[in-house]
């Protein structure tokens, strides 16, 4: 059975709040994501290092503009997406989204997101918090979408059965 609709669309941008936005990330986007990954690096490592090995300690620009590629060309063909937040210029990169075919038993998606963390408790990080699920409610076709690291934790997501 195929993840997403053969028609399905997906969003090319989603406001957030005043003077953000999601939109999907591109290689193009290194400049700005290697800075607010690597700045946030502890933190991030706390929550997706576990299951994920990310984001490595040593991971060089070009790591990161390649891993961007991959996730371009993912977004592209529909196997997976990863959402940069932005300013509305686009001069830099607040935290992602992303969007990704079930792993687990019990859902038909997996959605994680962070912020940078300077913005962490701010009412950015509020805005976000709020839109995700009002929007994979209303823009993706999802009946049983998991929210890792919100409706559960990543050690619980962890120790559940894979996906079949």
């Amino acid at each position: 059975m195929p993840w997403l609709p053969d028609d399905f669309t997906h969003p090319t941008t989603v406001p957030v709040t005043d003077g953000f936005h999601l939109r999907p990330i591109r290689a193009a986007d290194t400049e700005i994501d290697y800075p607010a990954v690597m700045g946030s690096r502890e933190r991030l490592w706390g929550l997706f290092g576990p299951a994920w090995g990310w984001p490595d300690a040593t991971m060089t620009l070009e790591e990161d503009r390649a891993d961007l590629a991959r996730h371009e060309r993912e977004i592209a063909a529909h196997e997976s997406f990863n959402y940069a937040l932005l300013d509305q210029a686009e001069t830099a990169l607040f935290g992602c989204v992303y969007i990704d075919p079930p792993e687990k038993a019990g859902a038909d998606a997996e959605i994680s997101w962070w912020v940078v963390d300077s913005h962490v408790g701010t009412p950015l990080e509020e805005a976000l918090d709020s839109l995700v699920p009002r929007w994979v409610g209303h823009a993706w076709p999802f009946t049983r979408p998991r929210y890792v690291g919100r409706d559960l934790s990543w050690p619980e997501w962890l120790a559940l059965p894979p996906y079949s």
